[in-house]
């Protein structure tokens, strides 16, 4: 049995070796270690107003969203809400926050306030 040679990898594009083309997944199966910037990309962010802030270093969120009825066809208001950690206790109520998923941080808290998009008026 004959080895391959290894996949080189580059900054924008991953190429085979031997062939010099695209290699098919050449980064599938990898993981981007805990921390860098790689692995943060793929978490989910939303945007929301904040409803309450009422808690120490947590506010709660609105999440608003329109999604058509798979029936009726009509364009239907959802909203839910999110406990969210903000460490510096910045956000107020009526604030419009970004938010993404990170660790669980207590029983409800899954998401942190990464940038105050508007302040409430």
């Amino acid at each position: 049995m004959s080895e391959r040679p290894e996949e080189t990898v580059t900054d924008e594009t991953t190429t085979d070796a031997t062939s010099g083309e695209p290699a098919a997944s050449a980064t599938a199966g990898r993981t981007a270690p805990e921390g860098s910037a790689g692995e943060r990309t793929r978490r989910k962010v939303r945007v929301g107003v904040v409803v309450s802030d009422k808690m120490d270093k947590t506010v709660l969120v609105r999440i608003d969203r329109r999604v058509r009825h798979p029936l009726y066809k009509k364009t239907v208001a959802r909203s839910n809400k999110l406990a969210a950690h903000d460490e510096t206790n910045a956000a107020h109520v009526g604030d419009t926050v970004r938010l993404m998923e990170t660790r669980r941080m207590s029983k409800s808290k899954r998401w942190r306030v990464v940038e105050i998009v508007e302040r409430a008026k």
